[in-house]
């Protein structure tokens, strides 16, 4: 069975994305800390429904990992870059943690969960990935089970080095040995976003947190 053209082209840009974590992950953690105000943001964890079998996808070098283990009863961890997992796995030595190494787009879950949480991930799912991603999520949840998630607000496009000519919305990444990399980058506002998840089927809740990132939490009408 052939792939369709728009399936071609989200594994180009899945494997783009992947290359860009892989020839990262040796300076993730310094140049995210530096991006992503950690310390401020891990503070919403206390408020957000985490708990129970707990799936986080994108878990990079595990820094929210670490956190969610202290919420979750079982704790799964996907990435697709392996470098990124070694880290992680270091990180979360002596925390019982499954670790998946797979590619976002084209995972299908084996079991379900009670929560599933994702940090700065939904900003790099191309617009045409929207609804088989939320598809995916839906069947990986449990009855009665949560997304939660943290992002990039629209405000970061000001510290952002946009490429418009690329199909989806694309930013340029220059790394610390000067090489450069291509990342899809859709900055959500939290009224659109709520409204788009609530199109897809879900009770969806976003907020704004500061003035550069949102937060939600989204549960499936169909699950009771």
């Amino acid at each position: 069975m052939h792939a369709t053209p728009d399936e071609r082209t989200l594994g180009h840009w899945s494997q783009r994305q992947i290359a860009y974590y892989r020839a990262r992950a040796s300076e993730y953690d310094t140049s995210y800390a530096d991006r992503m105000r950690m310390a401020q943001l891990k503070n919403a964890l206390d408020t957000w429904p985490i708990s129970g079998d707990v799936l986080e996808l994108a878990c990079g070098t595990g820094q929210w990992t670490q956190l969610l283990s202290n919420r979750a009863n079982n704790l799964t961890a996907l990435d697709a870059a392996p470098e990124m997992l070694d880290v992680a796995r270091t990180r979360m030595q002596g925390v019982a943690t499954r670790f998946i190494e797979a590619d976002i787009f084209q995972w299908e879950p084996d079991r379900q969960y009670d929560t599933i949480f994702f940090a700065f991930w939904l900003s790099h799912v191309p617009p045409a990935a929207m609804s088989s991603f939320w598809d995916m999520l839906r069947r990986a949840l449990k009855p009665g089970g949560c997304v939660v998630f943290l992002d990039d607000s629209r405000a970061k496009a000001e510290i952002e080095e946009q490429v418009p000519e690329e199909q989806v919305p694309t930013v340029l990444r220059t790394l610390a040995d000067g090489t450069q990399h291509l990342a899809v980058k859709v900055l959500h506002d939290s009224a659109d976003l709520t409204r788009h998840l609530n199109d897809l089927g879900w009770e969806a809740h976003v907020e704004q947190f500061d003035r550069y990132h949102v937060g939600g939490i989204a549960r499936p009408r169909s699950h009771k």
